[in-house]
């Protein structure tokens, strides 16, 4: 198996996470949060969402939060886009990195952004080209790359519509998502094949839900196919309004496990990250659904007498 020697790891879970969750994460609360996992050895760090308020309560704050973050050198700190106006928020606020999205599915983009895709290209590039002109990194998440919700399996052919659509506006990033967390690692083998035909392996990150459980064992298989950036969220936390059943995404903390134990490094440290999990556990009032904080709580568990 050819594996590559390091993984960047994107840390999704302060804004895929959060967006998802019902209990009200207080604005100190989530700045502490990026600010533990801005010391756990991350470089990327996705802090929120400049969606309109009424789509995203949860993420209102996003401003206060990007102006109040310690930031550290070396750390990209991203937010999620969806227009000009919200483009312009985001650079007021200080971001280093600009994300704009949308789906390979028709159904799915209409749901989600209430546009078809047609309409939805001329918005993002608008953003692009903003984003570019104050010299910010551009990133394209494009959702439900495997299946949809709606229109079931998504052929490779339409993902790659519209990869050639941003990254011809001058998207510097793919994020490929398995929105729903339908996939397997064929479905993932033949989808790579076919955008790596056209495209070099480092324009793309896989962002995979593990809905299913199939989350690492894709991830394994991106691996072999040269993939090295890779987007996750603490504590498993996350899910898609607008895709019923959609569970998380995969676990930082799982995930690393995984590369840790392959001998792929990633700079990030287990137990500062850990320290940021029982952080928003708190907060959350809840256990996350992480196989590594499961064995942790277990073993604290076994510890008492």
């Amino acid at each position: 198996m050819h594996l590559p020697k390091h993984v960047t790891l994107k840390e999704v879970g302060p804004r895929d996470g959060l967006q998802n969750e019902k209990v009200h994460i207080a604005t100190e609360d989530k700045i502490q949060l990026v600010n533990l996992l801005s010391q756990s050895g991350l470089n990327y760090i996705e802090v929120t969402s400049f969606v309109h308020p009424k789509w995203i309560p949860q993420l209102a704050d996003a401003v206060e939060v990007l102006q109040a973050i310690k930031r550290e050198k070396d750390i990209t700190y991203a937010a999620l886009v969806p227009n000009m106006r919200g483009l312009e928020r985001a650079l007021l606020a200080g971001i280093d990195e600009a994300s704009i999205f949308m789906s390979a599915s028709e159904s799915h983009n209409q749901k989600n952004i209430n546009k078809t895709i047609l309409e939805t290209l001329p918005i993002l590039k608008e953003v692009v080209i903003g984003a570019k002109a104050e010299n910010k990194h551009v990133r394209g998440y494009i959702s439900t790359v495997i299946g949809c919700p709606y229109e079931g399996y998504i052929h490779p052919e339409k993902v790659l519509q519209v990869t050639d659509k941003l990254l011809e506006m001058g998207v510097d990033e793919i994020s490929l998502g398995d929105t729903i967390g339908v996939g397997v690692p064929t479905q993932v083998e033949y989808l790579l094949e076919e955008l790596l035909k056209r495209y070099p392996v480092e324009k793309f990150a896989m962002h995979f839900h593990d809905t299913r459980g199939t989350a690492l064992a894709n991830i394994t298989k991106s691996l072999e196919m040269g993939i090295t950036k890779f987007d996750s969220s603490l504590g498993g936390l996350g899910g898609c309004p607008y895709a019923k059943g959609a569970t998380g995404n995969v676990a930082t903390e799982d995930l690393l496990y995984l590369l840790d134990g392959m001998g792929i490094a990633t700079s990030v440290n287990m137990e500062k990250l850990l320290d940021a999990v029982r952080f928003i556990e708190q907060r959350l009032g809840k256990d996350v659904a992480s196989k590594q904080m499961a064995i942790v709580r277990n073993e604290g568990s076994a510890n008492v007498t």
